[in-house]
């Protein structure tokens, strides 16, 4: 039997992580995800979605509402009952792993923020740009002479 999904879509809101009484972390989110309608043109799925332990902890940190999410996992159906005694079917995407689909700058620019640049903090190991490496392999390759290779000494 398989049961593997894969989605691709943006997730709806920030997501609020929160603690199982073991200590386990676990993140419930919602991914939408477009569906073309041919007479329609495009509509969109509202997939709800859970993630555990590091994976959990992980989108907590990093992932915010409207970020392009490529998700796989499996679907799991579980059941309780509410407070009125009534039972409720939950069915879900629980997610093994997450990974982001855009970069930084298209993700600030779908959401309006604009972040600033990492200020380099000498005296307490934060943040340095990298420094230019020196030209010394430049020499090696930069003289005019040319190699002096015989046909027969080629591979191909």
């Amino acid at each position: 039997m398989i049961n593997r999904v894969v989605l691709v879509g943006r997730i709806t809101r920030d997501p609020l992580l929160r603690k199982t009484q073991s200590g386990a972390s676990v993140v419930s989110f919602t991914i939408a995800c477009n569906r073309r309608v041919p007479s329609q043109g495009q509509d969109a799925d509202f997939i709800n979605c859970v993630a555990w332990n590091r994976t959990a902890d992980f989108m907590a940190q990093y992932v915010k509402k409207g970020a392009l999410l490529g998700l796989e996992g499996r679907i799991q159906t579980r059941n309780y009952d509410d407070k009125d005694g009534k039972r409720v079917y939950v069915t879900e995407v629980v997610a093994d792993s997450v990974q982001f689909l855009e970069s930084k700058k298209a993700a600030a620019e779908q959401s309006g923020y604009v972040p600033q640049e990492p200020v380099a903090n000498q005296n307490q190991g934060g943040y340095q740009a990298d420094q230019p490496v020196a030209d010394s392999f430049d020499t090696d390759f930069s003289s005019a002479d040319t190699l002096d290779i015989a046909s027969d000494d080629l591979p191909f």
